[in-house]
């Protein structure tokens, strides 16, 4: 199966992540089509491109826009699906719709694709994240895994990953490297913590 210019990706469990398994029991988080926040990302490729090439290859998770799986009412009220629909299984998703991607889902080896990198935020002294700062987590190479840095106002994009919350930046707003004082500490939200 292959697209012209586009990847053909299915949803890795669902189209929306709204529900929390607490104990036996399952908590619904949201019933609500268009908040993006519960909306799956994570997803599987299962055709390339076949006018381009890529590093990323069939079977391989990919993380995608918050628009690729989402529901939406248009202005009579009626549910539509995104334009990347085909069916409940299958979606056409162009390269700038995907944003990480990792060989298999036995690993957590995730690669940024190419222009930006992933950065988890840390902690300032009142225990609060601290605003654009903080560790590269994955990154298009651009940058080490674990260097400390800083980037610019409104240039981050929430993403979660393994149960951390990661900022996607594109490298050309990262603009300064920090020394570690042995302080810092990465920040995660409690609300990720108690899955």
């Amino acid at each position: 199966m292959k697209g012209t210019f586009y990847f053909l990706i299915k949803p890795k469990t669902a189209r929306y992540n709204n529900t929390k398994k607490i104990g036996d029991k399952e908590l619904i988080l949201n019933s609500e089509v268009f908040n993006h926040k519960y909306i799956s990302r994570h997803a599987i490729v299962l055709g390339l491109p076949s006018e381009f090439k890529t590093n990323i290859k069939i079977g391989d998770e990919v993380i995608v826009h918050h628009n690729v799986f989402r529901r939406w009412h248009n202005a009579r009220g009626q549910e539509k699906n995104s334009g990347n629909f085909i069916s409940e299984d299958l979606y056409k998703i162009s390269i700038d719709q995907i944003f990480a991607y990792k060989r298999c889902s036995c690993d957590n080896k995730w690669k940024a694709v190419k222009g930006y990198s992933f950065i988890k935020p840390i902690q300032n002294e009142l225990g609060l994240e601290a605003k654009q700062i903080g560790i590269v987590k994955y990154s298009d190479g651009s940058f080490k895994k674990g260097e400390l840095v800083g980037y610019n106002p409104a240039a981050e994009y929430e993403f979660i990953i393994n149960n951390n919350r990661l900022y996607r930046v594109n490298n050309k707003f990262i603009e300064i490297k920090y020394e570690y004082q042995g302080k810092e500490k990465e920040y995660n939200p409690s609300w990720l913590q108690s899955s």
